[in-house]
């Protein structure tokens, strides 16, 4: 398929918009048209998506939403329409997080990994909505080099540590999680 794809995304407001990413998963990955997550051992990820993926580098298309005004370069990561309607069933106040635009890069991308549950998803809810109630621009700038720290490889706690961004205790000891999350 196109090494560029569009799918469309919830911004700020509610507002939909079509978000621009680097093809990492073979064509007609979602059958049925229904989405679904993806997960560490994902079968659909093309091996050269794994590296796009690794690096975040399928991200890198976003750039032209940022252009657009549609993303900033912070925020909370957008989500699809279909998903945000299931996950306001078992997250409160679910779009409290598009007061703000969404960004290419953000606190809970930089601190936990990708969404595989709904108990994820609460625990990027809560680092979303601190990072709305928290946002400056020496914020924004520590996250920008977590992200491009991440890019080249240096992940996890050191670079978390060293920047002052580390959140995952605070996920720990605040966000609740009920059996079946």
């Amino acid at each position: 398929g196109p090494g560029i794809y569009r799918q469309k995304r919830v911004g700020l407001h509610g507002e939909t918009f079509h978000v621009y990413k680097l093809r990492s998963m073979y064509v007609d990955a979602e059958r049925g048209g229904k989405p679904v997550w993806s997960t560490k051992k994902d079968k659909r990820i093309t091996p050269l998506g794994k590296v796009l993926r690794r690096t975040h580098l399928d991200e890198l298309p976003q750039l032209w939403n940022v252009v657009k005004g549609e993303m900033s370069l912070t925020g909370p990561r957008p989500e699809r329409p279909e998903i945000c309607e299931v996950l306001t069933t078992f997250i409160d106040d679910y779009y409290h997080r598009n007061v703000v635009k969404p960004g290419v890069t953000g606190l809970a991308q930089i601190n936990l990994e990708p969404d595989e549950t709904v108990a994820d998803v609460k625990r990027k809810q809560f680092l979303d909505l601190l990072y709305i109630q928290n946002a400056d621009l020496w914020l924004d700038l520590r996250m920008l080099t977590a992200t491009g720290l991440r890019v080249i490889g240096i992940r996890g706690g050191r670079a978390m540590k060293l920047l002052s961004l580390c959140r995952a205790p605070l996920v720990v000891e605040r966000v609740i999680i009920q059996p079946g999350d």
